[in-house]
């Protein structure tokens, strides 16, 4: 019986991974006993379970009816497994997450640093990249996100306040080219712009004023993957950047850098915690979520 539990297991990984290798790193096995295992289940079962490509492993007919019967099981268990730890130990663990550098300093940092002084079992490793990365495929617990890139199918936590884009500059590149009052003046300007992936389009630059919406395709002598060079260059006079306020607030406040268009700069929802609701978060990782949860200040 417990070596059919465990066979049933492997295979729900590897159905999971899409992938022999992704489940042997999973489960810190040799590729070889994860294939041994599955192969044994399919024989005691007597059908095939996994399509097996070079590329991709896929689940057959009777391998995805076998699944969607293990997941809410195995996740039950999961469940008070994690109930039942959670009544005599703290919280432990390891909780993986990625985030852009602006978020991990403005909202991640201040808490994460509490968090492993008062959980010393609790394990945090965050990932610092502009990308979107994919979750699921790169065994990440949570994201961190803009809510406008949250997919539909993940649930998402507001973990820091309301935010604003700033279009920043330096006084000398105001006095030398001028300050633009319209968002379509910005076609005169040198502008500095943010490509957070070698494969996607420079990042548009939004305005919205009065419910009247600008997406702007902007263009200059620099292209940056990180918006902290980006900030510097606007420091240097090499022309606009367009980053968010919290970059840039205290050189906004002591003037080595000057706000443009902020009219043209609403508030919108600020960094969101999102994760897949399909697996069953560990107590390390419900405290993690419970402790980045954005409160408003009364």
């Amino acid at each position: 019986m417990r070596e059919e539990l465990n066979d049933l297991a492997v295979f729900m990984i590897v159905a999971e991974e899409s992938s022999f290798t992704r489940a042997s790193v999973r489960l810190g096995l040799s590729q070889s006993a994860v294939s041994h295992t599955v192969r044994r289940l399919e024989a005691s079962i007597g059908l095939k379970l996994l399509n097996r490509t070079s590329r991709r492993v896929s689940t057959t007919d009777a391998g995805e009816k076998l699944l969607d019967t293990l997941r809410p099981s195995f996740n039950q268990i999961n469940s008070r497994i994690e109930e039942i730890r959670m009544l005599g130990d703290a919280p432990r663990g390891l909780v993986r997450l990625t985030a852009s550098r602006v978020a991990a300093r403005t909202v991640l940092w201040p808490k994460i640093s509490r968090i492993v002084q008062d959980y010393p079992e609790v394990q945090i490793e965050l990932s610092l990249e502009s990308r979107l990365s994919d979750l699921a495929e790169d065994r990440f617990d949570a994201g961190v996100r803009l809510r406008e890139f949250v997919s539909p199918d993940m649930i998402a936590i507001p973990i820091g306040p309301p935010m604003r884009m700033a279009a920043v500059a330096s006084p000398e590149y105001c006095r030398k080219h001028g300050v633009p009052e319209h968002p379509t003046d910005l076609d005169n300007h040198d502008c500095l712009t943010l490509r957070f992936s070698p494969h996607s389009s420079a990042y548009d630059w939004e305005f919205e004023q009065n419910g009247e919406t600008i997406v702007k395709k902007v263009s200059g002598p620099l292209i940056f993957s990180e918006s902290d060079l980006c900030v510097q260059a606007a420091k240097e006079g090499l022309g606009i950047s367009f980053v968010m306020e919290a970059e840039v607030i205290e050189d906004i406040q002591d003037g080595t850098l000057r706000r443009v268009l902020s009219d043209w700069c609403p508030t919108f929802d600020g960094f969101q915690l999102c994760y897949s609701g399909r697996r069953q978060p560990s107590s390390a990782f419900r405290l993690v979520i419970d402790r980045l949860r954005y409160r408003e200040q009364p």
